[in-house]
């Protein structure tokens, strides 16, 4: 099987080109990213092309390929949310629209648990409806993805269509990034390690699923070489709450009023000192919780982390900077910060 991967210098996408590379049913990767690494995965199977999905023609990356994993996605500049819908919406449009120029016969998408909308008391299954919560520029655009994918499969019938819908992606190497996308540079990063916060406040009804990139990297090699189609939720146990925040940071949760986080969120990201919004906070607290019995159950996955360890990476990469090898995952330096800052949190042009 050929591969080709959007998005391949990401969180996950970087964790898949490494799956995929000793799997004997994948006979070669298209690696695609907006910016090529300085030190690629140098591999027999890998090529690496510098491409944009939201611009640039894909065909010639595409051609000759039998499936394509579409995992690019930009979450920041939260303040020009054109930039992100073009990157994200008009950009996967034309990723699918070029897997079917191209003859593509499998189409992996990474949808999410974001796509879902405000669940019940209870984990949902692949069935719950993917209207996401519309004020937020991330669910929005998740969610018009998934009818881009109704539509796509509406039309092309002979197409495998496979959609993930994972929790919370962590891993040591991501873990500047995701500061860097949701906490902004004027976060210590020392301040996160565990012991170092006298307290942490958090939003009553605040609980999330969390997955190991190397275990939806796994996820993503199963949907691949599997004859399956539809939707598949992921995520690890347990469920992450406020008491396992606490042990986490190894510090006491106490319950702050949802108005007064919101509106610190808020204050915060008007005056450019954070980059997550508050749709962002009011999208979180309305996730369902995933049940993921289908992807146990056809795909045969497993989960080889906890979502705690995930967590506890997570925690520690950003208390030491940790960073991986492509643009995207690159640690912090002093010189990184004070672009951010002087760009406006991490904004890129």
């Amino acid at each position: 099987m050929r591969v080709v991967i959007t998005g391949a210098t990401g969180n996950v996408g970087t964790a898949l080109v490494e799956r995929l590379i000793p799997d004997v049913q994948v006979s070669s990767i298209m690696a695609l990213a907006r910016r090529r690494p300085d030190q690629p995965v140098v591999n027999s199977k890998v090529t690496w092309a510098e491409v944009d999905v939201a611009s640039d023609d894909l065909r010639p990356g595409f051609a000759g390929a039998d499936a394509v994993v579409h995992l690019a996605w930009l979450f920041q500049p939260t303040h020009r949310p054109v930039v992100t819908w073009e990157a994200n919406a008009v950009g996967s449009a034309r990723v699918f629209a070029a897997a079917a120029d191209t003859g593509i016969g499998t189409v992996v998408h990474a949808s999410s648990v974001g796509a879902y909308s405000p669940g019940p008391d209870r984990a949902v299954d692949e069935s719950w409806p993917t209207h996401s919560t519309p004020t937020a520029a991330y669910g929005r655009e998740k969610a018009y993805v998934e009818r881009l994918l109704d539509a796509f499969e509406a039309r092309h019938r002979g197409v495998r269509v496979v959609r993930l819908r994972p929790g919370f992606i962590f891993q040591r190497p991501a873990a500047s990034e995701q500061r860097r996308i949701f906490a902004g540079p004027f976060l210590p990063s020392w301040l996160v390690g565990p012991g170092r916060l006298p307290f942490l406040p958090l939003p009553p009804g605040l609980r999330f699923q969390v997955v190991h990139a190397d275990d939806v990297a796994d996820a993503y090699a199963r949907a691949l070489t599997r004859d399956v189609r539809g939707a598949f939720n992921v995520a690890a146990d347990p469920v992450i709450d406020a008491d396992v925040l606490g042990d986490v940071l190894a510090t006491r949760a106490v319950r702050a009023p949802r108005a007064v986080v919101r509106g610190a969120t808020a204050l915060a990201w008007r005056a450019h000192l954070a980059p997550a919004d508050p749709a962002l906070l009011d999208l979180v607290l309305s996730l369902p919780l995933l049940d993921t019995t289908r992807a146990r159950d056809e795909l045969g996955w497993t989960p080889r982390h906890s979502a705690v360890d995930a967590l506890r990476e997570l925690i520690e990469g950003i208390a030491h900077g940790a960073g991986g090898s492509t643009p995207p995952l690159a640690p912090d330096s002093p010189g990184q910060r004070a672009h951010e800052v002087a760009g406006g949190v991490g904004e890129r042009p």
